[in-house]
């Protein structure tokens, strides 16, 4: 997102982060209301330009969603909404992006309340790997001609009681609303999220033996010098790995060992 919409977008994180930080808002219930209303203007190209409108008048349009939506979703979701409705975007299709965003940081948060982000993060992860290891089970999660329900009956079945709820939660309104992206893009967008949540990038790291613990200390606190940044580590194993380890942060790569490349850049850096 670029202008408005980026400053309409933080405004709206921070009122969310306002309605999470109460008692008495049910941060998984915000989640599936917000999930609604992106499905709801997804779908309706009208009213999605309409509540976008620059020439509409601020009030008219938050009133508008009140009316649409007023007896359909909770108080704290409705105004909400209405005020994303009294900002401006840049385009449409920014605010049913936002919209989206918003439910996802809302099940992440309510994670984050539980004690069991790292838990959610580390599952969104190993559930990409193995999408990306079988080709029938993606082909079968990103089938156009699947219902919603099949799918999630699908994920229920793989997931279910072997994941956390959030998990869970958030793959499902991915595969079954993918909006355009891959699911392996849609998987690393909700993976930054949570990394987000904690102020903190994410590494993923793929070796060619498992880490010991040792090492995946000394590598977390190489890449937190190097990138000025706490790191969260997304660790696979990969025999055929050129070098020993492979790094990526963001776009960047870094192949070789981490005596060789990565304690070498964070020396570098440091001196």
């Amino acid at each position: 997102m670029n202008g408005a919409s980026r400053e309409a977008l933080a405004a709206a994180r921070e009122r969310l982060d306002t309605l999470t930080d109460s008692t008495s808002v049910d941060a998984v219930s915000l989640a599936d209301e917000l999930a609604a209303v992106t499905a709801l203007l997804d779908r309706e190209a009208g009213l999605r330009r309409v509540l976008t409108d620059p020439a509409q008048q601020a009030e008219a349009k938050a009133e508008l969603v009140q009316r649409l939506i007023g007896g359909q979703v909770s108080g704290p979701t409705a105004d909400l909404v209405s005020g994303m409705a009294r900002a401006r975007w840049s385009q449409s299709r920014d605010l049913v992006d936002a919209l989206e965003e918003l439910a996802n940081i809302a099940d992440l948060t309510a994670a984050d309340k539980r004690g069991n982000l790292d838990e959610v993060e580390d599952e969104l992860f190993r559930f990409g790997r193995i999408v990306s290891s079988s080709t029938e089970l993606r082909a079968a999660l990103t089938d156009r001609a699947a219902g919603a329900e099949a799918k999630t009956e699908l994920l229920h079945r793989l997931l279910g009681g072997r994941a956390k709820p959030a998990t869970e939660r958030l793959v499902a309104r991915l595969v079954t609303a993918p909006r355009g992206r891959s699911l392996e893009a849609g998987l690393e967008s909700l993976s930054k999220l949570a990394a987000e949540r904690r102020d903190r990038m994410v590494a993923v790291v793929t070796s060619a033996v498992p880490l010991s613990d040792g090492q995946k200390q000394r590598l977390g606190a190489a890449l937190a010098k190097l990138y000025g940044r706490r790191m969260h580590l997304n660790l696979d194993v990969d025999p055929e790995v050129v070098g020993g380890i492979r790094v990526q942060v963001g776009d960047e790569v870094i192949n070789g060992s981490l005596a060789d490349r990565l304690e070498d850049a964070a020396r570098r850096m440091a001196s």
